[in-house]
């Protein structure tokens, strides 16, 4: 049975070919996903641990409690001085010991942008050992900053903005504007930096005086030759000041190599997941293939079975089939998986990722996951073709070329269906999250399903759209309907990926609609400043905008935290004689016109949790553990743009220890403008740190994050789509062969070239569109149903059907039926007439 079974697939190698495609694509992905995540961790945690040579020993501190914070926290004295500093190098045991400090610092390029991101830019300190270096930095070029005009970049910046020694910039912390000259430039080993951020370096005195610290955020210490890590620990502990701790080296390397493990094993947890999708749409195409495969071979079956046979070994002659293509494919994917590694790397390179070099990690646990999933995947699909091709009776099977499917069989079918249908749209009425998306892969399954009966009326239906086509035309329906079940499978393959693409875009969609709906409702005032990385502003910020003759209206939103009746919530202090011009509040009691002296404004669903109204005095235990009782102006319905208490500047100031802003709202007396922005931009002094919005802006801003994700998932999906399409070439390839009889019979009687062209042509448009029109109804249908979900927190949310998209996602799977269809019609259009009529 094995010399039959390999002469079988020899036999028939070009029909397998899309099947071993198919599986060699998903294997390519999964292999590809883990080869990529284990190159990328194992690289990452090299350079994690060359970040910590320097390090035996950390003594770390809550740098948020010393020094005090914007939240009225009582100040509590520094711990991490140079006093206590000088203290540890001249611990026995300690080589030497260096202080560090970091915070935000925005770089502004040649063309005034902000460089590294929001996120991703920091500023730190040169703190000089005993050699007069600090080993975090390794200069390439020029020297170390050492005074207040000097700062130093790393390498990866210095490229990507074409700065160079001696060039001067213009940076920012919090607000002003500074400006210094590059006194070097460095490579790194630090994180931010590898992840696509920029590093700038100051000297020690210059970087607390700009970053605003008041001792160091942690100091290192090095051990001694011969002294260990745990003995200098021991000796460290002794002196240590209250509220800081002692970490070795080796377990600060240790907890990022684990944070480093989590980030990819989630980054490829989610790749896996679509290369699960992309396998469990070839597995259609892999039983496509060996059900039609069975068929055609019904007679040589027979002959076996009547030879003695038992139906077990026809079983397994089709699963050693399976087997042999499995392996071929999955060594093939494995081989094409490490293409795909390198692919990755490049592409997030390309994006500014910036991955650090490092080999290409070969796991022996990935080559087994690649060929166990191959081979597995393959023989699972054949299963079901190999066991009905065992049931075939040898006399019934000797009478015909093709055993047509039972009608039995296809009713059967269509009962499990609707009942998997009918559970999974109980299961999606339900109120729990995780219970609807299984209730959503449930309904899935059953249209699977069901695809078979869903396919005669919609092929029907398509009939007056083909009549102008004539004969091709209608031959190519009657095709297309002739197996249901393997014009189903084809489709389905189709539909799966059209009906995942399909939901994200109703609710990527309907997303950004509800967020600038919210946006355009809330706000009346034209721009938002802030700070890049939305850190605290300076009050300054607000006085020279104030300065400015064009501005009608302004106010800061100066954050506080306080206890409201056993709840901790945000209490913002506004301007309350322009707040009303740069907010648009929907009261459900009350008004703006209360908002004075000690008063509130309170969200509706704070209000409803404790029985407050317009009226009623709350009383407010701020973080400096003051009470102040409120009285509530007004109470207004909340949403992700306003919630929360607002009252007047003065009542949350005499609580913070530090006055800063969250945000300030600006209303220009000529609306938005060019004009309008470029007074701000410039009474800002044309700072990199800071961020000016307006309503658009603010909706884009949420909005490009959510398209950014959608066009990611678009991507990862398009792996399941080229796997649908290779199953509807497949499809057709052996249909033909399959008919080869009749298309020479068809020829025969006067059938051009071009038109049994046309003919395979238009039953692969059929397919393509059948797959697409019941994927694109069933995504609506999921985006409906998560949209349901989403209404609660996102009050604005109302589900909008993006008909411009689904128009373009009917015109690729009708492209993609044209395109399937060329070798295939190429083929059918080459048959000799009478070579074909003589076939079987």
């Amino acid at each position: 049975m094995f010399r039959t079974a390999l002469r079988n697939v020899l036999a028939h190698k070009a029909r397998l070919l899309m099947t071993v495609l198919a599986v060699m694509l998903g294997v390519a992905f999964v292999s590809g996903t883990l080869v990529f995540t284990d190159t990328f961790g194992n690289a990452y945690k090299n350079k994690s641990a060359k970040s910590f040579d320097h390090v035996s020993v950390a003594i770390q501190g809550d740098g948020s409690s010393y020094g005090g914070d914007d939240s009225g926290e009582a100040k509590k004295p520094p711990r991490l001085t140079d006093a206590f500093l000088k203290k540890t190098q001249g611990l026995p045991g300690a080589d030497s010991a260096i202080g560090t400090v970091s915070g935000f610092t925005a770089l502004a390029d040649k063309d005034g942008k902000l460089v590294g991101g929001e996120w991703g830019t920091t500023g730190a300190n040169y703190f000089p050992g005993k050699d007069g270096k600090d080993p975090r930095y390794d200069f390439t070029d020029g020297a170390a900053p050492k005074s207040a005009g000097d700062l130093a970049l790393d390498s990866r910046t210095a490229e990507r903005t074409g700065y160079k020694v001696g060039d001067s910039v213009r940076y920012s912390t919090d607000g002003p504007v500074k400006k210094a000259r590059i006194s070097g430039v460095f490579d790194t080993e630090d994180g931010s930096v590898l992840a696509g951020g920029s590093l700038v370096v100051f000297d020690n005195d210059t970087a607390l005086k700009v970053l605003a610290k008041t001792q160091y955020d942690e100091i290192d210490v090095k051990a001694a030759a011969g002294t260990s890590e745990a003995a200098l620990k021991s000796t460290v502990e002794k002196i240590l000041p209250k509220e800081t701790d002692a970490v070795t080296g080796g377990q600060l390397s240790d907890d990022q190599d684990e944070m480093i493990e989590q980030d990819t094993k989630s980054m490829s947890q989610v790749l896996l997941i679509f290369a699960g999708i992309a396998l469990f749409v070839g597995i259609f195409i892999i039983a496509n293939t060996f059900t039609m495969l069975v068929a055609q071979r019904t007679k040589e079956l027979a002959l076996m079975r009547a030879v003695g046979a038992s139906r077990r070994q026809v079983t397994r002659s089709v699963l050693i089939e399976a087997f042999i293509v499995g392996l071929v494919a999955a060594v093939t994917g494995f081989a094409l998986g490490i293409g795909v590694a390198l692919g990755l790397e490049s592409l997030m390179n390309s994006a500014g990722a910036s991955l650090p070099d490092g080999p290409i990690i070969i796991a022996p646990t990935t080559i087994v996951v690649a060929l166990i999933i191959g081979v597995v995947v393959t023989m699972l699909a054949a299963w079901l073709p190999g066991r009905r091709a065992a049931k075939i009776p040898p006399v019934a099977a000797m009478n015909s070329v093709h055993a047509t499917p039972t009608m039995r069989g296809l009713v059967v079918r269509n009962i499990i269906g609707s009942i998997i249908v009918a559970i999974g749209v109980v299961m999606l009425l339900m109120d729990d999250n995780y219970v609807m998306a299984a209730g959503a892969a449930t309904i899935l399954i059953g249209v699977i399903v069901l695809t078979p009966l869903l396919s005669r009326p919609f092929i029907a239906a398509s009939a007056p759209l083909l009549k102008p086509f004539g004969v091709p035309g209608k031959l190519s329906r009657l095709n297309a309907v002739r197996n249901p079940r393997r014009t189903a499978s084809t489709a389905a393959a189709l539909m799966i990926g059209l009906t995942l693409i399909t939901a994200m875009t109703v609710v990527a969609t309907s997303m950004s609609t509800a967020i600038n709906k919210m946006a355009a409702d809330s706000m009346k005032a034209d721009y938002t400043v802030s700070m890049a990385n939305y850190q605290p502003l300076t009050p300054e910020v607000r006085e020279k905008l104030d300065k400015l003759p064009d501005v009608e209206a302004s106010s800061p939103l100066r954050e506080g935290w306080g206890d409201v009746e056993g709840s901790y919530a945000s209490v913002h202090g506004v301007d309350a004689q322009d707040f009303g011009k740069l907010v648009s509040l929907d009261f459900t009691s009350g008004s703006l016109a209360g908002l004075s002296g000690n008063s509130t404004l309170l969200d509706k669903e704070t209000a409803d949790k404790k029985s407050l109204k317009a009226g009623d005095t709350v009383p407010v235990k701020f973080d400096d553990d003051k009470t102040v009782k409120l009285k509530i102006a007004g109470v207004y319905e909340q949403n992700e743009f306003l919630k929360g208490l607002y009252t007047p500047l003065a009542v949350v100031d005499a609580h913070l220890s530090k006055i800063t802003d969250q945000q300030v709202l600006v209303k220009m007396k000529g609306g938005v403008s060019d004009r309008s922005e470029d007074a701000i931009v410039k009474a800002l002094g044309d700072n990199p740190a800071i961020k000016i919005q307006d309503k658009d802006g603010l909706s884009n801003e949420i909005g490009g994050a959510i398209n950014l994700m959608l066009n990611m998932l678009y991507g990862l999906l398009a792996m399941a789509i080229l796997i649908a399409v290779l199953g509807v070439i497949n499809t057709l390839a052996m249909s033909v062969f399959e008919r080869k009889h009749e298309i020479g019979m068809l020829r025969a009687i006067g059938l051009d070239r071009a038109k049994v062209k046309q003919m395979v042509r238009l039953e692969a448009v059929i397919i393509s569109l059948f797959g697409a029109v019941l994927g694109i109804g069933l995504g609506i249908f999921m985006g409906w149903a998560a949209g349901n979900s989403i209404v609660g927190s996102l009050k604005t949310y109302t589900m909008e059907i993006p008909v411009g998209r689904i128009a373009i996602f009917l015109a690729i799977a009708a492209l993609v039926g044209v395109l399937a269809a060329v070798w295939p019609a190429r083929s059918a259009a080459r048959l000799n007439p009478l070579m074909a009529i003589k076939s079987e």
